[in-house]
């Protein structure tokens, strides 16, 4: 989320179908740099992903997931549909909800393989909403200037459009009090466009003797923490022909060459860094002070970036460990996204470098490079001069943290320009001095753009197609490249706001055409983003469709795109979006105290690239309300016009032409009954689709009618009088009302209707709040002959959207003018909705009546049914054209024996499910005494209390014959009796290119120390001594210890454990196994650039698994896989020891008390306090996470260790390898025989996965 109050220019409206319950509102986010990569960009991911490293965790992308898991692990291969933290990934808070978003199809099976569950010791991790990027996703890209943060000092007043005027949108004059001060009382409204922006008042700006550049900014969220990252202005650009990769390899080999890094390693602090076109980022998130030794952190951290970006050491050693790496690195990243990242930015880009010189490099140079060669580029770019050191956090005084910058960096020589006519395409590397390149330009790549402007003399590019065989959809990109308009004035900031504007118009208007049972499209999406990687504007249109149904698709897209250009948006529309907008900008203003340092961070960084004027929140906010004042509906539909030119004018001699129109297509189509068949498409046919399009007939947009409450106050008082709704003893048998936890500040409550609350009130979202819904059921109440009634009844709800009597456009529209984000979702274990919402103009009361209507008053279509059946039938194919997908579902099928509830349902099971199977399998979990409901927020307790009676207990209590509909499902099972050829699988995949990938997984207790064979984690059995008897041992014994006899009939005593001992056991094992992992398989044997262990554990079922996953070359791939078995099962007889113990504790410390400041991470803690299902999770479990963290010693990991399934009957692994010898009827027959899982590529690959490197850790 961004962090500082800058304007954004760049906005992607995601438009697809979609229902209100997946988000409907359009994401507006830009690219920005963060922590430990790069995030990617919410919808037009094409300039920001050629970082070799993508930190995916903070990720604009956001994908409704649908199939049974929640807990997503992808992490890159062709089965990547959300991409996630790219580093190693158990942690004691995972957060496994995707955002609410358009249509996307999650891997199944690779999500059941690994859950994501990192041990969150509590509950399902807390969803990641990013949610109060509710409008902001959809009418800003970095919230347009808007941040996340919290209650200020001086909270700006509500906006109010309900007085809209009839020919303007805010009246004159009331302009924010402290703008009119700064701007003076006589201003006009022209002086005040020009007038420049306000800025930031904590940012500093500096410069040492030698050139380096520093910007720093105290910020105190979280405590006690900061963010420094040391930016190279070198990147791929910058290489000559003969060194394409090598600014990717130097950042590898000085980050992990460095001594004085590794130094920090005990410290809690954290460390990565990633190249892109034209930075090299290394960058370090730490404590202030050591642990213990209450060390200043500062200091170390800042001589061990001099030490990386100065004083590397080229060892050869390291050499050659780091290129066994990269080259890994670069076959893991090869999937075919990545490849159609390429082609887009190949063909947006020709005119240029960024179409040719990919960060990660080419594979024949870096296998050639000596050390010689790699210094010899680090002398050339790496010079004081050509850095800027940024410093975000709790750092106390500026003036000290500009001394210790001084006396860590000012010594570093600065170079001398002796030349400055060297033009990078006639660079001779050889002849190149760092004295050349000191004063070469500091923030955008030094490329030259063909523009696509009007009257520019430019010949229209033939579309470009591009083929392959791994390609399972039609999709289909149209280029517009302007310059970057930096937003440094008002007028600036009022031409972003009315292309907000414009933006989420037309996403709306898409989204109501998706009524229709077989919409033509999968998704169409149109993105304007600034780039501060690609140095330009980008706007794109992208469509994605079957292929057979391309053109319609096609058509579909330009014709929305012309109506809007042609009629414009509706006065309604203009009130609509922009009193959201106001209305989200003011609640982010509240929060100007609570931004995390890293979005501070990595807001300055993008807004440093792009020259845009950094403002705080409460200073952006009142700078859009003064330019809201100024905005016409005649300026708004101007600015769209231009926008929407160069499509909606395409092939008119004045319309700008497109950068580029690249189709990324299948090889071949598959027809049912007869097979696959060549799949023919000429640029011609595209042209011809686009132009018939433009000429069809259109229509203005109908206005249409949104409701301003679901349920109205007469309603309301008839449902009191008749369910008499109140609060009752929250546990059987016992006399308390109300249950109120003094350390952690829960509250328990308990409904007439049996519907069980918990709550917590915060600060960390000044009037916002999240809210959930938990159901207890899930997939895992399927029966065998209505597999996926669940998973698909969910999306169909989904799908529908409507409630009550009000259709679905009209509950779309009152969530974005209440600002609500929601989703719904299931999982093998529960039904689960997820809400964000503002407590501003009665947002809190609104999300309840949303709530309150999906429970009551839900509404089940035929056509919502269609939707959500073909959504998994039409993606079933892609199944065999991924690596990782294939070879996931290979293994989970064996490890589950090919178990239904745990894998996606196959097409003949989807086809049998009708409307009433679904919807009853949906509704008779949905009952109020199997709810609870957790809310969490900086609400008062008869705000929420209120809330809770008037919308939740009044819904209808269940009778008696739907208590007997809940039934208890099948156990788990983790087939330990698989023959030797299905625990060691194989899968083959025809590709142009080789990759190979592999998991390797296992049984594990649950997350509460449950086995499925009956085994508990969390109770300790001790023989009594013999001399005793079983009266002297009863008499002995301790309270709460039994005593019984084992199945030999001997005396034991039999302890419980703390109900959080295995989760917290476990997480530690985890940190402590991916630690060796890193250090052997990748860091010394150089097998691998990734590999990682996951733990991923039920809450409510009695099982869990592991699963090590690791990708290699086809060669080194079994010798990969046998090296981790190796490190998993050394575990035993290299004993853990207290440097490792203690390094893992203090990771899992710092993470849990960085994310108590996060709403979403508490809703994640409340989730399951009162669930019966999860008996052992209890506020004790909240209270009691650090202590036992701190008091946990080695022998409670190896218990844990203990309990993991690690001999050869037990183990499973799978090996998937892609290579162009494989024998193609052999591939599909491999794949497809047994296949049954359904998911699908995102709907747009965009252009990021090739603009910037993985992280390097």
């Amino acid at each position: 989320m961004a962090a500082m109050l800058a304007v954004p220019a760049v906005g992607v409206v995601r438009l697809q179908q979609d229902g209100w319950l997946a988000s409907p509102r359009a994401r507006v986010t830009s690219s920005r740099i963060s922590g430990s990569g790069v995030t990617a960009i919410s919808g037009r991911t094409v300039a920001s992903a050629v970082v070799a490293g993508v930190d995916s965790e903070r990720h604009g992308r956001a994908f409704f997931q649908i199939a049974s898991s929640k807990h997503r692990w992808l992490k890159g291969g062709d089965g990547k549909i959300e991409l996630k933290r790219l580093q190693r990934r158990v942690s004691v808070q995972q957060r496994h909800v995707n955002l609410p978003a358009p249509k996307r199809v999650v891997c199944g099976t690779c999500g059941n393989l690994r859950r994501k569950t990192s041990l969150n010791w509590v509950a399902p991790s807390p969803r990641n909403f990013h949610s109060y990027n509710g409008l902001r996703r959809v009418l800003s890209n970095r919230s347009l200037f808007l941040t996340q943060a919290t209650t200020g000092p001086h909270e700006p007043h509500a906006a109010n459009l309900a007085w809209l005027p009839e020919e303007g949108v805010i009246e004159d004059g009331k302009q924010s009090q402290a703008l009119q001060d700064e701007l003076g009382s006589e201003i006009n409204e022209a002086d005040f466009l020009v007038s420049k922006l306000p800025t930031h008042p904590k940012l500093h700006h500096g410069r040492l003797a030698n050139g380096l550049q520093y910007v720093i900014l105290p910020n105190k969220v979280p405590p006690n923490r900061f963010e420094a990252h040391m930016e190279m202005h070198v990147g791929s650009v910058d290489e000559a022909e003969n060194e394409q990769g090598i600014a990717h390899m130097i950042e590898h080999v000085a980050f992990l060459g460095s001594k004085k890094r590794e130094k920090l390693l005990g410290t809690g602090a954290r460390s990565n860094a990633y190249t892109d076109f034209h930075h090299t980022v290394f960058h370090v998130h730490s404590p202030v002070t050591a642990q213990g030794s209450q060390e200043p952190l500062l200091p170390l951290v800042l001589e061990a970036l001099h030490e990386i970006a100065f004083k590397p050491k080229f060892l050869a050693s390291r050499v050659e460990k780091e290129r066994r790496a990269v080259l890994s690195e670069l076959q893991m990243m090869n999937t075919i996204e990545y490849r159609v990242d390429c082609q887009l930015l190949q063909h947006l880009h020709s005119e240029n470098m960024l179409g040719y010189r990919f960060p990660i490099g080419l594979e024949e140079q870096i296998k050639k490079w000596d050390p010689e060669t790699i210094k010899a580029f680090h002398e050339r770019w790496y010079f004081p001069a050509n850095a800027t050191l940024f410093i975000v956090g709790d750092i106390g005084s500026i003036s000290r943290t500009i001394e210790m910058i001084e006396a860590q960096f000012a010594s570093t020589p600065a170079g001398v320009i002796t030349s400055t006519n060297t033009s990078l395409e006639n660079i001779n590397p050889t002849a190149m001095t760092v004295a050349t390149l000191k004063e070469r330009h500091a923030i955008r790549p030094p490329v030259q753009h063909t523009w696509s402007l009007p009257g520019a003399e430019n010949q229209l590019k033939k579309p470009v197609i591009f083929q392959h065989e791994l390609l399972q959809n039609f999709s289909i990109s149209l280029f517009c490249k302007t310059p970057v308009q930096k937003v440094q004035t008002f007028s600036d900031l009022r031409d972003v706001l009315m292309r907000r504007i414009i933006l989420s118009t037309l996403q709306f208007r898409i989204n109501t055409r998706y009524k229709s049972a077989n919409p033509p499209f999968n998704g169409i999406e149109l993105d304007h983003s600034d780039s501060g990687r690609e140095g330009c504007t980008v706007t794109t249109l992208t469509v994605t469709a079957e292929p057979n149904h391309w053109e319609g698709a096609v058509k579909v897209g330009v014709q929305e795109v012309r109506r809007l250009h042609k009629f414009g948006v509706t006065r309604g529309e203009l009130h609509r979006y922009l009193n959201a907008l106001l209305k989200d900008s003011e609640h982010l203003a509240a929060m100007i105290d609570n931004v995390p340092s890293v979005d501070n961070l990595d807001f300055i960084m993008e807004s440093d690239a792009l020259g845009h004027t950094v403002m705080d929140q409460q200073q952006g906010h009142e700078s859009l309300m003064a330019v809201a004042s100024t905005v016409t509906l005649e300026d708004v539909n101007a600015a769209g016009a231009k926008m929407l030119e160069y499509i909606a004018n395409f092939g008119l001699p004045s319309a700008p032409l497109p950068a580029a129109i690249v189709a990324c297509v299948p090889k071949y189509l598959h027809v049912e009954g007869v097979g696959d068949k060549d799949f023919d498409i000429t640029p011609e046919a595209i042209l011809g689709a686009i132009s018939d399009g433009l000429i069809e007939p259109l229509a203005a947009e109908p206005e249409l009618e949104v409701p301003t409450e679901l349920l109205s106050s007469v309603q309301l008082a008839a449902l009191h009088m008749n369910r008499q709704p109140r609060f009752v003893q929250v546990k059987d048998g016992e006399d308390s009302m109300k249950l109120m936890d003094d350390s952690t500040g829960v509250i328990q409550r308990r409904l007439s209707n049996g519907i069980r609350v918990n709550y917590k009130m915060t600060q960390n979202e000044a009037r916002g709040g999240v809210l959930r819904l938990v159901v207890a059921g899930g997939r895992a109440q399927e029966k065998p002959d209505a597999s996926g009634a669940v998973a698909v009844g969910v999306r169909t709800l989904s799908e529908g959207g409507a409630v009550g009597g009000f259709s679905r456009e009209q509950v779309e529209l009152f969530c974005v003018g209440n600002l609500i984000n929601c989703v719904l979702e299931a999982d093998e274990e529960f039904l689960c909705m997820d809400f964000h919402f503002t407590l501003r103009d009665g947002g809190m009361r609104a999300t309840f009546q949303l709530l309150h209507m999906v429970l009551e008053h839900n509404v089940w279509l035929d056509d919502a049914l269609d939707r959500a059946k073909q959504l998994y039938l039409s993606h079933y194919r892609a199944m065999p054209k991924s690596l990782e997908r294939a070879t996931a579902h290979r293994l989970m099928r064996a490890m589950f024996n090919s178990e239904e509830r745990f894998i996606e349902p196959s097409p003949e099971a989807i086809e049998k499910l009708m409307l009433p199977i679904v919807r009853d399998a949906v509704m008779k979990q949905l009952v109020p005494s199997n709810m609870e409901v957790c809310v969490v927020g900086d609400f008062t307790e008869s705000e929420v209390e209120s809330c809770l009676l008037d919308y939740l207990g009044t819904v209808t209590p269940a009778n008696d014959e739907q208590l007997q509909c809940i039934e208890e499902e099948k156990p788990v099972v983790i087939n330990a009796s698989s023959t030797p050829e299905l625990r060691s699988q194989q899968v083959f995949l025809r590709d142009t290119d080789e990759r190979a990938c592999a998991y390797i997984a296992g049984a594990a207790p649950n997350r509460w120390g449950f086995t499925s064979d009956g085994r508990d984690l969390n109770t300790l059995i001790e023989p009594v001594p013999p001399s005793l008897s079983e009266e002297q041992a009863r008499a002995l014994a301790p309270p709460g210890v039994e005593v019984i006899k084992d199945s030999n009939d001997i005396l034991c005593w039999k302890r419980h454990r703390h109900p959080l001992y295995a989760s917290v056991a476990l997480t530690l094992l985890a940190e402590i196994i991916n630690a060796r992992l890193f250090t052997t398989v990748r860091d010394a044997l150089g097998l691998t650039y990734d590999v990682s262990f996951e733990l991923s554990l039920f809450d409510r079922l009695k099982a869990g698994w592991f699963v090590i996953s690791v990708t290699s070359t086809p060669a080194k791939i079994k010798y990969a896989v046998d090296a981790s078995l190796n490190v998993l099962r050394s575990i035993q007889g290299s004993r853990i020891n207290q440097r490792e113990l203690d390094r893992a504790k203090r990771t899992l410390l710092m993470r849990h008390e960085s994310d108590s400041k996060d709403n979403t991470y508490w809703l994640g803690l409340l989730t399951h306090l009162q669930a019966p299902s999860v008996s052992r999770k209890d506020v004790g479990c909240l209270r009691d996470l650090p202590f036992l963290y701190e008091v946990a010693t080695a022998e409670d990991v190896y218990n844990a260790y203990n309990y993991l399934s690690l001999d050869e009957t037990s183990l499973f692994t799978c090996m998937g390898i892609a290579g162009a010898e494989v024998d193609k009827e052999t591939v599909i027959q491999e794949v497809i025989e047994d296949e049954e899982s359904v998911a699908t590529m995102p709907m747009t690959h965009g252009r990021g996965m090739s603009t910037m490197t993985r992280p390097t850790t």
